[in-house]
């Protein structure tokens, strides 16, 4: 639990640093410009890769950034690119995506293992439970009935962004970058 908090801790001193400010900020946009290209599959089924740079941020600047960032990135993308109604759920789907990503990813080694681990965390949590209780209010239709098909989609989309996200961390860490944030 104490390890916890201090990752908590850890990430509450990054927000008060103006690298951080910066770099999440321009994550953002980045994050904003490629989902502006999601495809929608269904209309409750949508696969896009803005994940990318909002797990840079969360590996970056932990599980308290993560969250803010989460949350900011939620409402400001539905600023610019409406899909729909907006719900808070899906706000709080952001926040906690954050925190979960923050908390597994944030000042521990990079390894398939630990993102997979995220993902499948991310995955179930997020993904299976509440964003399909979130639609099922939305929709009217039962959870039942949305499950499967966005279940299918997330194991499809596993281990591409598993390997995606890796490989984009662990190019950022090669590239030397990271000691420079740091």
């Amino acid at each position: 639990m104490s390890k916890i908090l201090n990752l908590f801790k850890d990430s509450y001193k990054e927000i008060k640093n103006v690298r951080c400010i910066t770099l999440t900020s321009m994550f953002g946009a980045i994050s904003v410009a490629i989902g502006s290209l999601t495809v929608m599959v269904t209309a409750y089924l949508k696969i896009g890769f803005s994940f990318l740079p909002n797990q840079i941020v969360f590996y970056l600047f932990g599980p308290l950034v993560g969250g803010v960032y989460g949350a900011a990135m939620d409402i400001l993308t539905f600023i610019v690119k409406p899909g729909g109604v907006f719900h808070p759920g899906f706000t709080f789907n952001a926040i906690l995506t954050g925190v979960l990503y923050g908390l597994v990813l944030y000042k521990r080694p990079i390894s398939i293992h630990r993102i997979l681990m995220a993902n499948i965390l991310h995955m179930i949590i997020v993904n299976f439970l509440l964003t399909t209780y979130w639609l099922t209010f939305l929709t009217g239709s039962e959870f039942f009935v949305l499950f499967p098909p966005r279940a299918l989609k997330s194991l499809i989309m596993l281990p591409i962004e598993t390997i995606l996200s890796y490989t984009v961390i662990k190019g950022i860490e090669a590239s030397g970058i990271i000691k420079i944030i740091r």
